[in-house]
């Protein structure tokens, strides 16, 4: 595995012509594949009732409702910070960068990148946040683990309460961006493959020099253009106030 991920660094960067570790598996145990929400499974989250004491519901419902229209990695909401939301060219956005005071960063180095607020967030008040919220962070409720992981217990609490709630193993809160992909890349409108990649934070599937420019020359407009195409019932998710 450590050679194949090496391999497809030096694949992505041209320095060689093909990984010869991928199609290996050593892996016996039986592995849970994750998989994107159902309708049904979205209804029965919004209706459940949230029994953790260490993390405000307000607080739960509003990181769940920026994952579902955002498709951002639960760490990454997490530790958004008030300067982390910014106009860029007149389109409100997430700015996931690292922080150099607390040596947060993004997962992988295409995960630095930029998500316009969708306009469901908008909506909901998260605009608002950066003036109402108390502290750096742009989502209060939510403390540091010993490990330096903000939103640890968030993650906790949603394991707890998908098992009280029936919810199958496959499901996870990573199940969010399964469902933003899955729903961008069947939408009708008129959306590119990398602009989808850019947007998620995923590497580019053929890794190019001209890709890579072509990533980086990505306009706000389409991602936003992107990030629209996102949508569910208007039923799906519980309403609370921020």
């Amino acid at each position: 595995m450590r050679l194949s991920a090496l391999w497809n660094q030096l694949h992505q960067r041209e320095l060689v012509t093909r990984n010869p570790w991928t199609g290996w598996n050593f892996e016996n145990g039986q592995k849970t594949v994750r998989r994107s929400w159902t309708a049904s499974e979205l209804a029965l989250l919004a209706s459940a009732s949230w029994h953790s004491t260490s993390v405000p519901e307000q607080t739960f419902r509003l990181v769940t409702l920026v994952a579902a229209y955002s498709g951002m990695r639960l760490g990454e909401i997490c530790a958004l910070r008030k300067e982390d939301l910014q106009n860029i060219d007149g389109i409100p956005c997430f700015m996931l960068r690292p922080h150099s005071d607390d040596g947060w960063s993004p997962k992988t180095e295409a995960g630095t990148r930029v998500v316009p607020v969708h306009s469901k967030l908008i909506e909901a008040g998260v605009l608002a946040l950066k003036n109402t919220t108390d502290g750096p962070y742009l989502i209060a409720g939510l403390e540091t683990s010993k490990q330096g992981v903000r939103g640890a217990a968030l993650g906790r609490a949603f394991s707890l309460l998908k098992t009280r709630i029936g919810l199958p193993a496959e499901i996870t809160f990573h199940s969010f961006r399964h469902t933003v992909s899955t729903q961008l890349r069947n939408a009708d409108a008129n959306i590119r493959e990398v602009w989808i990649d850019r947007l998620l934070g995923h590497e580019a599937t053929h890794k190019s020099q001209g890709t890579t420019t072509y990533l980086t020359g990505i306009t706000s407009a389409n991602l936003r253009q992107t990030v629209e195409a996102i949508s569910y019932p208007e039923t799906t998710f519980k309403r609370v106030a921020f």
